[in-house]
């Protein structure tokens, strides 16, 4: 499963749309929510959305950004003119948001809902091993807090669907009184609404009600890409942005596409693509490991990549991916050498032979190119046929030339990060 995350405009556009099917008829939002990016006309948009010029409007950049609101990038409570001198002072401006600095390029824009204080309230959900864990705080806004601490919470076992009365019993004991069941009935909906859309993780911060009506102001989500072959005309092709801050790589790109295409993990970050050490790491926790020894052994400036491929991925979705990074180390090469570290734990399930056909199909294609760069490749596995698989692999130091090193579980994990490194990296 990948959890990716959504432009609040996306989140919003999908309940409108779908929420009152999950709740009798229930809770109808209105689909007035603008997102304007670098290509859109903002001279059409008054035309295509007569609404945007009778209404008083909140503007907000949609961009994965959180506390928006604490950094001074919510403008509220304005009409189109000040909407738009705000969205075009900032549009393809660079700033720095907290610790991160990157390009605000897209913005949501909306109605503004006047209301008071007393009127918001924190919800969310997020998957957990056990299920499903819902939070609720009667105080929402923006200055909520630490929510982990303030909020009650409800787990919501694997296969369970609650009732409105179990979100009123469990969660909203401090909930006005006659609101209490407004509030349950939403829940409930946005529950199977979150769970049939397979949604990962859901934020409304602020969830207001006004009268008889609920609204979703914040909304924070992620979706499990993976399902997409299931959801994805619900989803209606939906976006996954980057990150604020982070510009993607055709190369990265090509891997998530290749992640949701099948059951199995397939992560690739490149890190710095002129870097002398790539890793093809089995498993996230792998992952976390070797990255975490490379820095500590400080070559932290030379980590070229950082992700993995796990959960047993066959023979030519592997092959795919090892020749995706096989082909971003030889792009460019360093009188000083280049390091290529296959490594893993001892896997569980992931038949080994079969992935490191799929490496070594990779390895064939680019031996000349290694060669030629002096690349000095480190291997290490256990699990499932794995002294096949590193037979299979340690062959090719005989047959193409390769300078290749070749490790079972005797030895541990890392060691063969210290083994290159030490031995040469600097």
């Amino acid at each position: 499963m990948a959890q990716k995350a959504i432009r609040e405009a996306d989140g919003k556009r999908m309940m409108s749309r779908l929420l009152t099917d999950y709740t009798g008829g229930k809770f109808p939002l209105k689909n007035r929510y603008v997102t304007i990016g670098p290509d859109t006309d903002m001279k059409k948009l008054t035309t295509k959305h007569k609404w945007l010029l009778k209404e008083k409007l909140v503007v907000k950049p949609d961009q994965l950004i959180k506390r928006r609101g604490k950094s001074n990038l919510l403008l509220l409570n304005v009409d189109w003119k000040e909407a738009e001198k705000w969205i075009k002072a900032r549009m393809n401006k660079e700033m720095t948001v907290g610790k991160t600095t990157g390009i605000l390029n897209y913005f949501i824009v909306e109605p503004f809902l006047p209301h008071e204080q007393k009127d918001e309230y924190y919800f969310a959900i997020t998957s957990v091993l056990e299920g499903d864990m819902v939070f609720f705080y009667h105080e929402g806004g923006v200055d909520v807090g630490d929510i982990d601490a303030k909020a009650v919470k409800m787990l919501i076992p694997v296969g369970e669907m609650p009732t409105s009365a179990d979100f009123e019993k469990k969660l909203l004991g401090k909930a006005p009184k006659d609101r209490k069941k407004l509030l349950a009935d939403f829940f409930e909906g946005m529950y199977k609404f979150y769970a049939d859309l397979n949604f990962a993780y859901l934020e409304i911060n602020p969830v207001v009600v006004v009268g008889k009506d609920v609204y979703p102001l914040d909304l924070a989500a992620k979706l499990d890409d993976t399902a997409g072959y299931m959801c994805g005309k619900k989803w209606q092709n939906i976006e996954f942005p980057s990150p604020f801050g982070r510009i993607r790589t055709p190369e990265e790109e090509y891997i998530d596409m290749l992640d949701t295409k099948t059951g199995s993990s397939l992560k690739l970050t490149v890190l710095n693509p002129e870097g002398r050490i790539w890793t093809m790491v089995a498993g996230g926790g792998a992952s976390v490991i070797y990255a975490d020894t490379i820095t500590d052994l400080g070559f932290m400036d030379e980590m070229a990549n950082y992700g993995e491929y796990s959960g047993n991925p066959n023979e030519e979705f592997t092959y795919l991916y090892a020749k995706t990074i096989l082909d971003l180390m030889t792009k460019k090469p360093n009188k000083k050498g280049k390091y290529l570290i296959v490594g893993g734990g001892i896997a569980n399930f992931t038949d080994v032979a079969k992935t490191f056909t799929g490496i070594i199909r990779a390895l064939r294609e680019y031996s000349d190119k290694l060669k030629k760069q002096n690349v000095k490749i480190y291997v290490r596995r256990g699990g499932p046929n794995y002294a096949t698989g590193l037979k299979n692999i340690g062959a090719l130091k005989e047959e193409l030339g390769l300078d290749i090193e070749v490790y079972g579980p005797e030895t541990h994990m890392t060691n063969i990060v210290s083994m290159a490194l030490k031995k040469g990296g600097k």
